[in-house]
């Protein structure tokens, strides 16, 4: 069995994840290298950033839980099934409901509960809609399955590009190998009218050179059948291939 190189190894490696290059070039090989290097970099500093806010948020559980260890017990238990309003009492006393209660407080209460019952209305609107899309965009796709005769495998396939391109964009990561997938799409009709206009003039244009060819001869005498071969009908003086032969 061969060893491949270095060289071979990465060409191989580098095929496989950007199978529409053929990395021949050493130029193409390093420019694939450093764009990796490029991500990985911005998805570490990304990462970096992440855990950074991870970290804060932690800080200020812990901050809070030292400032009044009730907290964490209350907290603690309602992780593990209980019910909040029981634990707050559990862990404040009656005095929590006195606060509900307190009407200078009502204000702050009433706000509190407006945000609550708006955030659980606009999360149910958003499920809504979202089981609304999801079941057109099932009927559409097996449509367009039946329409062009594609597999299963070919849809799934598809489906996967789009579900982790949306899931990129969600964090943030956007591929140069994603904006020219998307290029190449967008581009397509006029890629194919184009070629297809181009198509039309070569055609018309062989059309009249062949006419043009007809029309001045090809140049190769022709001998008389007898003194009364009728001669060759010429075209009107108007016809534009009869003056090109003409001016040639």
């Amino acid at each position: 069995m061969a060893v491949k190189t270095k060289r071979e190894a990465l060409q191989e490696r580098l095929r496989g994840k950007y199978p529409d290059k053929s990395f021949d070039d050493d130029e193409e090989i390093y420019g694939a290298v450093n764009d990796d290097y490029d991500a990985a970099d911005k998805e570490r500093a990304d990462w970096a950033e992440r855990e950074k806010g991870y970290k804060d948020r932690e800080q200020g559980l812990v901050d809070m839980m030292d400032a009044d260890p009730r907290s964490a017990m209350f907290l603690d238990k309602w992780r593990h099934g209980g019910d909040p309003s029981v634990e707050l009492v559990r862990q404040y006393g009656m005095e929590i409901k006195d606060a509900i209660d307190d009407p200078e407080r009502l204000k702050e209460i009433e706000a509190a509960n407006k945000e609550y019952l708006e955030r659980v209305t606009e999360g149910k609107k958003l499920e809504e809609q979202y089981a609304k899309n999801l079941k057109k965009s099932i009927e559409d796709i097996n449509a367009l399955q039946q329409q062009e005769g594609l597999s299963d495998d070919e849809v799934n396939e598809g489906m996967t590009t789009i579900i982790t391109i949306i899931k990129d964009g969600v964090l943030g990561k956007i591929t140069p190998e994603t904006l020219q997938m998307v290029f190449k799409a967008v581009n397509h009709d006029d890629d194919v009218a184009q070629a297809q206009r181009e198509g039309e003039v070569a055609g018309r244009n062989a059309k009249i050179t062949e006419r043009l060819r007809q029309a001045k001869g090809d140049g190769i005498p022709r001998p008389a059948s007898g003194a009364n071969t009728p001669v060759r009908n010429r075209q009107p003086a108007n016809d534009i291939f009869a003056l090109a032969a003409q001016a040639q």
